[in-house]
């Protein structure tokens, strides 16, 4: 059975050996990572974790550096990390906190270079509001007919506190997915317990296209969350993603050992919906349409 990992990051060298330069120019990145103890990783660290646990691919993501420059320096470093990887990672293109224009201009480049994903999409240090919400969905729609998939950062609205958290995300990305019905999209942390509200037929028919991921499951919740999830879900929505380096994948093997989790479920969790995720995405961009078009052209 593969093992995908669908929400990793990583970091150039320069992030990781200057990591104070780094906090003091985005508010965002500080916040979550000014503890000296917030690991960074890069390209090896990854690798070897992914060999360590049996990994067969990963997700790469970076940050949502708020300077279109450190963005982009950011993703060619994913992009060059997924050539060098010859097939495990797929990289997923971080979009800056800025003007729509440098959202564009950055989602247009990355796409031509072969970025199978956009994400993990966020909001530090205060999370997104409704402007955003209307500027992203403007620019990420049309990439609905690619099925390109969409990785977001959710936070809870309730429980204790941590680094980058925000009570406010929740209602923000709900109205963000009414403006995407189109796109396949990853609630990362298990959607900040969006899933629970499927049981309301109107939150049902608006995540119809959604994934939701285990990131940090274990630092936020009880085992049980899986059993919970199985029930309202099934279990091809759902994704094993670690947020490595935050947590290592063993974690998250422990409690589903511990609770048993059923071999079929544990398959689809842990790779394939992932390949049927990126199948619908390579079937989709295969087809000709004016977006296609557009992002090719030099």
């Amino acid at each position: 059975m593969p093992i995908i990992d669908v929400h990793t990051h990583i970091f150039p060298e320069s992030v990781r050996k200057k990591r104070t330069s780094f906090c003091r120019k985005d508010p965002g990145f500080q916040a979550l990572y000014e503890n000296p103890q917030s690991r960074l990783a890069g390209l090896e660290d990854l690798l070897s974790s992914m060999d360590q646990n049996r990994i067969q691919k990963s997700f790469i993501c970076g940050f949502p550096w708020k300077d279109p420059g450190l963005c982009r320096e950011a993703n060619d470093y994913l992009r060059w990390a997924q050539v060098q990887s010859r097939g495990r990672l797929i990289a997923f293109a971080s979009l800056p906190r800025s003007s729509r224009r440098s959202i564009e201009k950055e989602l247009h480049r990355c796409l031509a270079q072969g970025f199978e994903g956009i994400g993990e999409l966020a909001f530090y240090p205060k999370g997104i509001t409704s402007r955003a919400v209307k500027e992203i969905a403007a620019v990420l729609n049309p990439l609905g007919p690619l099925g390109i998939p969409l990785l977001i950062h959710v936070s809870e609205p309730v429980g204790h506190f941590y680094a980058g958290k925000s009570t406010s995300d929740l209602p923000r990305v709900y109205e963000l997915l009414s403006h995407l019905p189109d796109c396949p999209i990853i609630l990362a942390h298990w959607g900040g317990g969006l899933f629970f509200y499927e049981l309301m037929p109107e939150v049902a028919r608006a995540t119809r296209n959604v994934f939701y991921d285990t990131a940090a499951s274990p630092y936020l919740y009880r085992p049980e969350v899986y059993s919970l999830a199985l029930k309202i879900l099934g279990a091809n929505r759902i994704l094993f993603g670690s947020d490595y380096p935050l947590l290592s994948p063993h974690r998250y093997f422990a409690q589903w050992k511990e609770i048993a989790l059923p071999p079929r479920a544990r398959a689809q969790i842990q790779g394939r919906n992932a390949i049927r995720l990126l199948r619908g995405s390579s079937k989709k961009k295969a087809q000709d349409s004016p977006f296609s078009q557009r992002i090719q052209r030099p």
